[in-house]
This record gives C-alpha cells, sequence and structure tokens, in this order.
C-alpha cells in the first residue's frame, strides 16, 4: 500500500499537465509535516497541491479538500514563502524512477535576480522528508532536519549538499534491458518477487507480484527454478509493465475487499481476483480517496474499540457459563437411574434383611435382566427408596430449571453475535449509536443517570432518535434491496418496510443482516434471488467463507415471538440456496 515509483510517476504525469507553468500564489503548512500549496494554471484555473513527509502517510496529489493553518506560519513555511511566492513552475521531474519528485520553480530573488529553486519531496516511509535546494542543490532547509546522530548516510541541514541516499545499488527499469536483468535479478539465488522488487529502483512488492502473476509465475519461487525461456518469459511481462509507464497509459484504481480498500496502483493488478475494482480518471483522486476511506475505517475502528471488547467479553463470559451449564446438565442424565432404583426397591425390598447393602431385582423396563442396587444397610429398604426418590427428584427439578437456562444462555449469544457481527459493518457514528443503546437496553452497559432540578436521578436522554439508514443496493434487474446493520434496523426493515409479498433473506444458522428484496408485486427474476442471497451471506458472521447457506422466504411467513429481542424472527416455510460472498458487481445506491 506504499507509494511505488510506477504511481510517482503517474502522480508526476498528472502534475506536469496541470501545474508546469502556472504560478505559486500561496503556501501553508496545516501540520508539522504537511504542505498546501496554491498554484494558478496558465489556464486561470487554481489547484491545490498537498504535500505530506508523514512517516506513516507520506503523499503527494492534488486535492480541492482545505485544511486549518496554524495562526504563526512555522519557520521552513516562511521559508518556502520568501523563495518561492509567485515562483513558475517550470519542470516536475522522477529522478531515475525515484521515489522522489522535484519541482523546479524560477523565482525572483530580492535584488530581482530570475533564481531557480528546486522543492523536492522524498516518499520514503519514515525517512519521507521536504528538502528547499538552491540551483546548485545546496540545501536550504528542511521539514525536517537530520543530523548525523539521526542518520550515518545523509545530512539533511542547511548548506549540505542534497543528493538521493542510495545504500543498495538499484537498476533504473526504463533503461534495464535483458542482460542486466538477467546478470542483476535472474542470478540472485532468492524469491523472484524478492530479487525483482530488491533489485530494481520504484518496483515494490506489490508490482513484482504483479509481474509474476502476468509470467504464469509464483513469486515466492527461486530464480534457481527458471529456465532460459522462463527468464525470457519473465522479462516481457517486466517490460509490458515499464511501457504502461513510457506511454502513460496509467489505470489508477483501488482494489476493495469485504472490510474496505486493500490496495491501490496505477496499472492494473490481475493478480487480486473476485475483487470489487473501483478505477478513477487521476492518480490525485485515487490517493485522496483511498487513505480518505482508511482514515475513515481506522476512526470507525478506534470508535468502536470499547464497544467491541465489551461484546468480545459478554460473549466469551456468556459461552463459559453455557459449557458449565452443558456440562451439568449431563449430570442429570442420571436421575432416571434413580427413579428406577426407588420403584425396584418399593416392588422387591420387603423381604431384604435389615443390614443389606445390595439388592438384585429383574428390571421390568429391561427384559427383566437382573439389576445390583446399592443400599446404604444403616437405614430400612423403605429409606432407601425414598432417598433415590429425593434425588431423582432434585435432578429432575435441576434438568428443568437447566433446560431453561441453557436456551436463554443460547439465546444471549445469539444476540450478542448478532451486534458483533452489526459493529464489523457499521459506518458512521448512528450505527454505533444504535449498537450502544441496545448494549444499555439489555444492560450490558449501565444506563447514565442525571440529575433533575429537585436533585432526583433520572434516566439520561443520550440516545437520540438519529437513525442510521441501512444499506440500500439495486439488483441487475431493478429490484431494490435492503439490508439492514443492526437488529434495530433489521426488526425495521422486516416489519415495517416489507410487505407481505416481498422477500426475506438471512444467513442460516448465523448472526447477520435481514436482507428485504421489494418486490413491487412482481414474479422476482432468479439474478435477483441469487445476487439478494449473495448480500445476506456477505453480511453475515459467515462473510469471509466461501460458500454460505442462505433461508428465503416471503415476508408474510416471518413471525416475531411475543418479548423476544429486536431482530429475531422465526419461519417455518422456507426455501434455501448457498450463495458466495462476492458482491462486487452488486450496485450499492448511494
Amino acid at each position: 500500500m506504499a507509494l511505488d515509483g510506477i504511481v510517482i510517476a503517474n502522480i508526476v504525469k498528472e502534475l506536469k499537465e496541470s501545474l508546469v507553468g502556472g504560478r505559486i500564489n500561496k503556501i501553508a503548512q496545516p501540520e508539522k509535516d504537511e504542505l498546501l500549496i496554491t498554484v494558478k494554471g496558465l489556464s486561470r484555473e487554481t489547484y491545490k497541491l498537498f504535500l505530506s513527509a508523514g512517516a506513516g502517510m507520506p503523499l503527494i496529489y492534488l486535492t480541492d479538500s482545505t485544511k486549518s493553518n496554524p495562526l504563526t506560519a512555522p519557520n521552513f513555511c516562511m521559508l518556502l514563502r520568501k523563495h518561492l511566492n509567485n515562483g513558475r513552475i517550470i519542470d516536475i521531474v522522477q529522478p531515475d524512477f525515484e521515489r522522489v519528485v522535484f519541482f523546479k520553480i524560477e523565482h525572483m530573488d530580492e535584488l530581482g535576480d530570475l533564481r531557480v529553486n528546486n522543492l523536492a519531496i522524498e516518499l520514503m516511509g519514515k525517512h519521507s522528508n521536504i528538502i528547499l535546494c538552491d540551483d546548485s542543490m545546496t540545501i536550504l532547509d528542511s521539514i525536517k532536519r537530520v543530523n548525523q546522530f539521526m542518520s550515518s548516510v545523509r545530512e539533511v541541514l542547511p548548506g549540505r549538499e542534497y543528493f538521493i541516499p542510495k545504500t543498495i545499488n538499484k537498476l533504473n527499469p526504463l533503461t534495464i534491458d535483458f542482460n542486466s536483468f538477467k546478470n542483476n535479478i535472474l542470478n540472485k539465488v532468492m524469491a523472484i518477487g524478492k530479487a525483482l522488487y530488491t533489485s530494481i529502483t520504484g518496483i515494490s512488492p506489490l508490482i513484482a507480484n504483479e509481474i509474476c502473476h502476468l509470467a504464469s509465475i509464483d513469486s515466492s519461487l527461486s530464480t534457481s527454478a527458471l529456465n532460459e525461456d522462463m527468464g525470457l518469459h519473465l522479462y516481457r511481462n517486466f517490460e509490458k509493465v515499464m511501457n504502461i509507464v513510457r506511454e502513460g497509459e496509467f489505470i489508477p484504481n483501488i482494489v476493495i475487499g469485504d472490510n474496505g480498500p486493500v490496495e491501490f496502483s496505477s496499472i492494473d493488478l490481475s493478480c487480486y481476483t473476485g475483487y470489487k475494482v473501483q478505477k478513477f480518471s487521476s492518480a490525485s483522486e485515487m490517493l485522496e480517496t483511498y487513505y480518505a476511506t482508511k482514515n475513515t475505517a481506522l476512526k470507525m475502528n478506534q470508535k468502536s474499540a470499547d464497544l467491541r471488547k465489551l461484546v468480545s467479553q459478554a460473549i466469551e463470559r456468556s459461552s463459559k457459563k453455557y459449557d458449565l451449564q452443558i456440562k451439568q446438565l449431563k449430570d442429570t442424565e442420571k436421575r432416571d437411574k434413580y427413579k428406577v432404583y426407588g420403584e425396584l426397591i418399593t416392588t422387591y425390598g420387603y423381604n431384604l434383611a435389615p443390614d443389606s447393602n445390595e439388592l438384585i431385582a429383574p428390571h421390568y423396563y429391561n427384559n427383566n435382566e437382573p439389576i445390583k442396587i446399592p443400599l446404604d444397610p444403616s437405614i430400612s429398604p423403605m429409606e432407601n427408596a425414598k432417598k433415590y426418590f429425593d434425588r431423582y427428584s432434585k435432578l429432575k427439578r435441576t434438568y428443568e430449571a437447566l433446560t431453561t437456562l441453557i436456551k436463554e444462555t443460547k439465546d444471549e449469544i445469539s444476540h450478542l453475535e448478532s451486534i458483533q457481527a452489526s459493529l464489523e459493518i457499521a459506518t458512521d457514528e448512528n450505527d454505533l449509536k444504535e449498537l450502544r443503546h441496545e448494549l444499555m437496553e439489555y444492560g450490558y452497559i449501565r444506563k447514565k443517570y442525571s440529575k433533575n432540578k429537585s436533585g432526583l436521578s433520572k434516566k439520561s436522554k443520550s440516545f437520540k432518535n438519529e437513525k442510521s439508514k441501512p444499506f440500500n443496493y439495486i439488483s441487475s434487474d431493478g429490484y431494490h434491496i435492503y439490508v439492514g446493520k443492526n437488529n434495530y434496523q433489521n426488526e425495521e426493515l422486516t416489519f415495517k418496510l416489507a410487505d407481505g409479498g416481498d422477500w426475506w433473506f438471512h444467513a442460516k444458522n448465523l448472526p447477520g443482516s435481514h436482507v428485504i428484496v421489494k418486490s413491487r408485486g412482481d414474479q422476482l427474476p432468479d439474478r435477483t434471488f441469487e445476487e439478494a442471497a449473495r448480500l445476506a451471506a456477505h453480511y453475515s458472521g459467515a462473510k469471509g467463507a466461501t460458500k454460505v447457506e442462505v433461508d428465503y422466504t416471503q415476508r408474510k411467513n416471518i413471525k416475531k415471538p411475543k418479548g423476544s429481542k429486536p431482530g429475531f424472527v422465526i419461519y417455518y416455510s422456507n426455501y434455501s440456496m448457498v450463495a458466495d460472498t462476492d458482491i462486487s458487481d452488486i450496485k450499492e445506491v448511494l
């Protein structure tokens, strides 16, 4: 997911088309390692260039967004304004396919002389930086200063000569021929994928894997396993990728998995099969969308962390309680044996000696087979019989109580698992509010109380009627399909939105969403049934599985037991089908 040489080449192409010839009229530093540069293009259009040297997220792209700036501009920002404001961008280059971009900027100095300064952004993970140099490539300053104690490879300080550190001697992929490819890559005894990305500048593990996939070669295979023809075939596929760069035929795209964006690239990634792919008109739009989505998902994970932990712990406690109850129930299986003992002693114990320690009698429930019954010699046979009847009664009462408790515990686990599944698909604050309210309603979270005017406690009205919206898809045949995000939504979709003739889908014996297809009174096409089943499979506790069994029936067959938890329903007349969890081709209505 890092910016590789190909994505940077795509960005440079876009920036050249938009910014070269334009003038810088505003420079801001909203964060300590970020810049937002406003450029007036030749066509009078205004562009905002976002640069970030953040260790976890180095970025460069054009954006329409703005950020608030500190009241006092940082020193580096003031230096840039001095040397670059009203400067004209004359060129943007990516030297030797490195993860570095140079902006060459013409600027009039204090004496009115024309100067060329260079602004370099290095997109190298924790070593990322933004560096201002003069026309002789002497460093004027940087957004991150690096002294000799921080790096033994290169100091980044005013007055030092700028150079791109090359700790590993890598090849430029745009100039490499087959002989160099063979000598420097194929002759290295290591995994093919690793040999590619450790030997060639700007090639990431992702692109190395894609090149191997195009050549139908396992990237984890050793280079020693390749013969001459296979090596040549690998090189030709490498060249195929690099020709995309040379010709500028980029295809910015994001690969989207079940839990959101997985990867981004400026070439098609054939190595990801079965994933949804979102294509973009520009690399800037791709990067901004990808990181915005990732940030949203990260924030949602952070905000829901306490709920997920609470639900996980509650499931663990209930599961332990369930296992203990099952074990106790198993211990009650011998209750009928004690009942038979009591009956046989009552029937045959009249002629026993007072101090007998056992009774052998015919078992009339088992073809009169002889059975040996232990006795307590210190008490009479009838008292032994009563003792066994008492044991039977106690175990029977325990069995009846446990049967009820086990059902309650199992329902509790199912309810918690449904909330856990809902947390996985929550997309905004309102989703979390509804889930928090449900947990509070059923006692997993203590209800908040506030003081009224008289000083007495009253329940806090923290839960407002800001309902989140269910997912809405439209089938290939034009039918609206609704997917509940939580138990409250499931109940509302099934019992308020759906009519009796609409169709209801749910993963069989799994926590998951209720899926409603609005039939409009029509006979639904098979394709719509199949798409609704895939949505039910995807939004279930088994969405990572290849195949999931899904039950479906008309809404009129769905009933809600009195007093049951939200989202819990029963049905006796239904159909079933096996569906996969891929929904990449089903259109969502946003």
